[in-house]
């Protein structure tokens, strides 16, 4: 199918797309009934769709995949980021760091001694390993954010964090090692400088980024809601090219200033998380979808062994260790590095990286590409699906009931706005145990209803609050901190 011979090409080229997002869509409903993760159905939307598959649609262009890929990772990082709360970031920023940067090494390190074992090169040993060495952000945040799943909350930060935070490193490696493949090395030294740098730039741009898009949004009067969201995505698309443009790691600033921005007051917040979450899994699909259109599974198959080969060794040896090694100093219990390690998912992220080695002209990169995919398949099916049931048998998951993380926000007739946020009532705070009427709150705020399990009650004077009741409450933005003084942190930020 040759879309650019075509006098109608733009209009069955957006009938393809329809079509493919709309069977994601579908199938997704079926995945999340059985267990299965999402984006492994967007993947398998993609093969089936391609040159070898039912639609029969040939497509091998490798940069533009490579592009597209690469934007949607920073949509993605961007929208993690913005939900990332400020405690999971106090309970889970050392950890993973460690994991994101020794860790990252780490298992490149042990999954290029596998390869090597298995009859790699040394060199395409170490490219094969710094490509997998990351967790897929996509893939991290579809198992935890789309699921029911209520991990404890280091847990569930470090998870979070890890994703958001190690592509870099992998990224600079990956680089600097195919590069090194078609006589282009850089010295040890150069590359240690070159990761604290872009480690650096991306960091520091990405929270000066999301404090100026803060500040943007907060003095942005227009009564047209839908403009915030289109700004915050403009803030996001900025975060990942400027850091780019000087040096800096782009990924690891569209993550940062989407925490920076996270953690601000926002105007229209509920508008621009659920837009964000929307663009988000659009990228997400989009990027998957991309990436199955590019695989033949003739080729998948003269890889089987060794592709299972090495997801066994990434998944049960060399994630494992890393992980161990790096949160030893963090005291966490063993079933939860247990649990940190198993669900270091492999998604798009090495995907992408895969077709590097492919665009610079490294002679393996065919071969190391249709391996790469077959590791992601194998770990985002093994690993994900029994992400699950494991959470529960290694007993890491909170005790009560998780919410999806809801704000339903009702614009005033001044410039202000009331918003209703959602609170989970905990032993330790002072207002469990209370009855509503009992409760002084700030300024004009007032519980609106409670659930209870899975009854949802009317507020009322003689109703006790109770641990695990979800409380929602209508208040303004200027009293909000005053109210989360009182329940903690609300759950649109968790």
């Amino acid at each position: 199918m040759d879309f650019t011979t075509e006098p109608s090409a733009t209009a069955l080229l957006l009938l393809v797309g329809g079509a493919l997002l709309m069977v994601s869509v579908l199938l997704s409903r079926i995945a999340t009934g059985t267990g299965v993760p999402v984006v492994l159905i967007f993947l398998l939307v993609g093969m089936l769709a391609g040159s070898e598959g039912l639609g029969g649609i040939e497509f091998a262009d490798y940069e533009l995949a490579f592009r597209i890929g690469t934007a949607a990772l920073a949509v993605i990082l961007f929208d993690g980021g913005l939900n990332t709360s400020r405690e999971l970031i106090r309970r889970a920023l050392a950890p993973a760091g460690v994991l994101a940067t020794v860790g990252v090494a780490g298992t490149a390190a042990l999954v290029a001694v596998g390869a090597r074992l298995l009859g790699f090169g040394w060199g395409e040993a170490l490219l094969l390993g710094a490509i997998v060495s990351s967790t897929d952000a996509a893939a991290v945040f579809s198992i935890l954010r789309g699921s029911r799943m209520n991990l404890r909350r280091r847990v569930a930060g470090t998870l979070d964090l890890e994703s958001g935070l190690n592509d870099p490193v992998a990224v600079i490696l990956t680089m600097a090692l195919a590069l090194a493949l078609v006589g282009e090395p850089a010295a040890p030294g150069d590359l240690a400088i070159g990761i604290v740098i872009q480690l650096a730039v991306g960091a520091a741009l990405g929270v000066a980024i999301g404090f100026a898009g803060s500040w943007l949004l907060n003095r942005l009067n227009v009564q047209l809601a839908g403009l915030y969201p289109i700004l915050t995505l403009a803030v996001a698309l900025l975060a990942f090219s400027l850091p780019t443009l000087l040096q800096g790691s782009g990924y690891l600033a569209a993550y940062v200033a989407g925490v920076a921005l996270g953690q601000r007051r926002l105007p229209y917040r509920s508008t621009i998380l659920h837009s964000q979450n929307f663009l988000a899994w659009l990228a997400q699909m989009t990027m998957f979808l991309t990436m199955g259109l590019l695989v033949f599974p003739s080729d998948l198959l003269e890889v089987a062994g060794m592709g299972i080969a090495i997801a066994l060794v990434l998944a049960l040896v060399a994630r494992p260790l890393a992980v161990f090694l790096c949160l030893a100093p963090f005291r966490f219990p063993m079933r939860e590095q247990a649990y940190i390690a198993w669900v270091g998912l492999r998604g798009a992220v090495p995907i992408v990286l895969a077709m590097f080695p492919l665009l610079v002209g490294v002679e393996a990169a065919p071969a190391l590409f249709n391996i790469v995919f077959f590791v992601v398949v194998v770990s985002v099916l093994l690993q994900g699906v029994t992400a699950g049931p494991l959470s529960k048998w290694l007993r890491v998951q909170s005790p009560g009931v998780a919410l999806p993380s809801t704000v339903v926000e009702l614009p005033g007739s001044h410039i202000g706005k009331a918003e209703i946020h959602s609170f989970r009532i905990h032993e330790p705070l002072l207002v469990c145990g209370m009855a509503v009427g009992n409760l002084k709150l700030a300024g004009n705020a007032s519980i609106v209803m409670v659930l209870r399990g899975e009854e949802l009650i009317a507020a009322s004077d003689e109703l006790t609050l109770q641990p695990d009741d979800h409380v929602y409450i209508l208040c303004s933005s200027a009293e909000l901190p005053m109210v989360s003084l009182l329940f903690g942190s609300h759950e649109a930020e968790e």
